[in-house]
């Protein structure tokens, strides 16, 4: 019998969790440990809404603090866990608490992946992951300011889509050859380079950098790997992300980029489970282990994790495999994307990149496995259904 569950981790995945347990009869003690001073809250607004302002800290929180109290969830903020004992079956805080638990779930997340170049340190240098970094870039986001960005992923496009909206000057520097290489086609890429460029931004791909130069301990330009340098009064670092696995590994739990967890979502340890940002799992619908970064990945992979918790006859008839699916914010545009293009061997642009909606449909021998929507809607939802189908015209809407 389960009586106490411990989450380690306050974020969508957490919270998801511990509200699925409630729903599917759970009635043993329940505890969330969070790291950061305020309740669980969104992260994907950070970078775009919050940062320009047009929301406030409240609007963020996943649910209200009632919430926690109704359904008799004893959420700890600032609770830093040091460490777990898997034979005791406990973890200790920061603080020198030791909590004992029944099962254990690992919704620890992801952090901003470290800058390594010389002058990372020094003042000016942000990275966005939190309230408390967006609260700080705020302060230094003053019109005619010059900010460089290093990465032209979606963090650090969706932050130039606001800098330049409040009056920075940005430049961004990628080291592809191409914005969001890694994720979208050439048609995208270009498509965004013309939307940023557009509006004001200077991008730079396939541009290496070699260091952060400063001045009395704070920021003053970014070195290049030609000799160049550019000025810049703050620094955005947007080179990605890695999960929050440490504490999992020195726990002896199996661990490779990510907790590693099958299709219930349970670890290397029986009675350890983990969710959401943080896991790597093998995918039938791939034939590969992923490791996804999404909200629906949070939502959906934790809600299946607390079904299996409170299933004793759970047989993994229903494990998780999803259809993944994305969105990025960036001035006046909408991206969605439904699936994972990795391996594609045809890209098939529907409409026209001169408009502000169109799509592109991916395909891996002949079978569609991707697509990517420019404000369009329709082609994303309707993709949602018909992944995996043969690719035929018609399948989708037009554009």
């Amino acid at each position: 019998m389960i009586n106490k569950i411990v989450v380690v981790g306050a974020g969508q995945a957490g919270v998801q969790a511990a509200q699925t347990l409630r729903q599917k009869g759970y009635e043993g003690e329940l505890v969330m440990l969070g790291n950061e001073p305020q309740p669980p809250y969104q992260r994907p607004p950070l970078s775009k809404k919050f940062l320009s302002g047009d929301v406030e800290p409240d609007a963020l929180f996943i649910r209200p603090e009632a919430f926690y109290e109704a359904n008799n969830i004893d959420l700890k903020v600032n609770a830093h866990v040091e460490s777990i004992d898997l034979e005791k079956k406990s973890v200790t805080l920061a603080s020198g608490e030791e909590l004992s638990w029944d099962k254990l779930l690992l919704a620890t997340g992801t952090r901003a992946r470290d800058l390594p170049l010389p002058g990372a340190e020094l003042e000016g240098v942000v990275t966005l992951r939190s309230i408390g970094d967006v609260e700080l870039i705020k302060q230094l986001f003053v019109p005619g300011k010059k900010l460089v960005v290093i990465g032209g992923g979606y963090i650090g496009l969706e932050v130039t889509a606001v800098a330049k909206s409040m009056g920075l000057d940005v430049v961004v520097l990628e080291a592809q050859e191409r914005l969001l290489k890694r994720v979208v086609s050439p048609d995208i890429s270009s498509f965004f380079h013309g939307l940023h460029s557009g509006n004001g931004a200077e991008l730079f791909c396939g541009t290496g950098v070699t260091s952060i130069e400063g001045a009395d301990g704070k920021v003053s330009s970014v070195k290049l790997a030609d000799g160049s340098e550019i000025p810049s009064d703050l620094v955005l670092s947007a080179v990605g992300a890695v999960p929050n696995a440490e504490l999992a590994e020195a726990a002896g739990l199996d661990v490779d980029d990510g907790i590693l967890v099958d299709g219930a979502g349970q670890t290397s340890h029986e009675d350890v489970y983990a969710c959401g940002d943080c896991v790597r799992f093998f995918s039938e619908r791939y034939g590969r282990s992923i490791r996804l970064e999404s909200v629906q990945n949070a939502i959906d992979q934790a809600k299946a994790v607390a079904v299996a918790l409170t299933d004793p006859d759970h047989d993994h008839s229903h494990d998780y495999d999803p259809l993944p699916w994305f969105w990025s914010d960036q001035h006046h545009i909408k991206l969605q994307i439904a699936g994972l293009s990795n391996g594609y061997d045809e890209a098939v642009l529907v409409g026209d990149t001169s408009s502000d909606s169109f799509y592109v449909a991916y395909l891996e021998k002949s079978k569609l496995i991707a697509v990517d929507s420019i404000n369009h809607p329709r082609s994303h939802m309707m993709a949602r259904r018909v992944i995996g189908q043969e690719w035929k015209d018609g399948l989708l809407p037009p554009a």
